[in-house]
C-alpha cells in the first residue's frame, strides 16, 4: 500500500532541521512518508536586530503558517517556545513531542565564575537578561542573534565569555562538553515551552490524518504541561519581548505544579508565584491572574510602554 506523503515545514537552521527530522522519524515509523520543506523565516533573515525590536508576533512562524494555509505543507514543526500564545484563526497545535530538560545553561570554552565582576554573557532573550540583572546585577550582557553555531562563532571572537542557552538545543547539537553552568530552575524559571517540539496544523487538514499524526508524535504528559504553561502565557499576554516565564511539572499525586512570573526589563522587579491544580487551562489562567493582581499588570504595562517607543 502506498504511504501517505506528509510535507513538513521547518526553518533551515541545524537545530530546526534536527527537530524536523526527529518528527519525520516518528512519522516514518508510523507508516507515513515524510518530506522536509525547509524555509527561512523573518526571524532568520533579520540577524542584526534584537527580537524585541522586530516584533514578537510570529517572527519564526508566520511564513510557515502561510504555507500551511495554502496547503504547501501539511504540518509545521517549531520549537514550542517560539509559538505565540494566541495562534491566528484556523490554526492549532496538534501535538507536543516529549520534552527535553527545559533548563538554561551557560556554554563557554573556558570556566565561568558568576561572581566575576567583569563577566560578559551573550543572549538575545529579554527574560534571560532581566533575570541575570536581578540575580547577578554585576554581569554585563550583549545581544547575540543567529543559530547556535553562529552564536558560538561570535563568542569565540572574544566579545563575550559565554552564552546563555537552552540546554535542549545544546544537547541536540552535541555541545554538551561546553556546558560550564546549569541554572537552578527554582529561581531561573524557563520560558513557556522550552525543551519541547510542537507540531502546528491548519483546520484544512483531513481530521483522520491529523489524528494519526498526533498519535505518532504527541507525548501526553508533555502536552498537559505545555497546555498549562501556554494558558498562563496567553493570559499574561507575553511574547518574545516580554520577560514572562512559566514552567509546569507533574507531581507524584497527579497534581500539576506551575511556577511562573514576570520581571521588569531592568530586573529590579521580579514577581513570581507557585500554584497547584489539576486542570491545565484553569491552572495557567489562575496563576496569571494572581501575578497580574500582585503587581504584574503594572510591570507588564510599563514594559509595553517602553518597547512601543
Amino acid at each position: 500500500m502506498e504511504r501517505k506523503i506528509i510535507k513538513i515545514g521547518t526553518r533551515k537552521s541545524k537545530l530546526a532541521m534536527w527537530q524536523a527530522n526527529y518528527v519525520a522519524d516518528m512519522l516514518d515509523a508510523s507508516g507515513f512518508q515524510p518530506q522536509l520543506v525547509p524555509i527561512e523565516t523573518k526571524g532568520d533573515k533579520i540577524q542584526n536586530v534584537a527580537l524585541s525590536k522586530i516584533g514578537s508576533k510570529g517572527v519564526f512562524t508566520e511564513e510557515l503558517e502561510s504555507m500551511l494555509r495554502r496547503k504547501q505543507i501539511d504540518i509545521a514543526v517549531h520549537s514550542a517556545k517560539d509559538l505565540q500564545s494566541k495562534l491566528p484563526e484556523g490554526f492549532q497545535v496538534l501535538s507536543f513531542c516529549e520534552r527535553e530538560s527545559p533548563d538554561d545553561v551557560i556554554v563557554s570554552d573556558n570556566e565561568i565564575d558568576l561572581n566575576n565582576p567583569k563577566l560578559i554573557l551573550g543572549t538575545s532573550s529579554t527574560r534571560r537578561i532581566a533575570m541575570l540583572k536581578h540575580y547577578y546585577p554585576h554581569i554585563t550582557t550583549v545581544d547575540v542573534r543567529g543559530n547556535l553555531q553562529t552564536r558560538l562563532e561570535k563568542m569565540q571572537t572574544g566579545t563575550m565569555d559565554g552564552l546563555v542557552l537552552a540546554y535542549a538545543g545544546v544537547r541536540r547539537m552535541n555541545f554538551d562538553h561546553m556546558i560550564r553552568y546549569w541554572f537552578d530552575t527554582e529561581r531561573f524559571i524557563p520560558p513557556v515551552g522550552q525543551g519541547s517540539v510542537a507540531i502546528e496544523i491548519h483546520e484544512n487538514m483531513n481530521g483522520e490524518i491529523a489524528e494519526k499524526i498526533k498519535k505518532a508524535t504527541n507525548h501526553p504528559l508533555s502536552e498537559k504541561m505545555l497546555r498549562t504553561e501556554r494558558a498562563f502565557l496567553r493570559r499574561m499576554d507575553g511574547g518574545c519581548s516580554i520577560p514572562v516565564f512559566g514552567h509546569a511539572e507533574m507531581e507524584m499525586d497527579g497534581q500539576i505544579t506551575l511556577k511562573g512570573g514576570i520581571a521588569s526589563l531592568d530586573g529590579k522587579q521580579l514577581i513570581q508565584r507557585t500554584m497547584h491544580g489539576s486542570i491545565p487551562e484553569e491552572l495557567g489562567t489562575s496563576l496569571a491572574e494572581e501575578i497580574l493582581q500582585s503587581g504584574g499588570k503594572k510591570v507588564l504595562d510599563d514594559i509595553k510602554s517602553i518597547i512601543s517607543k
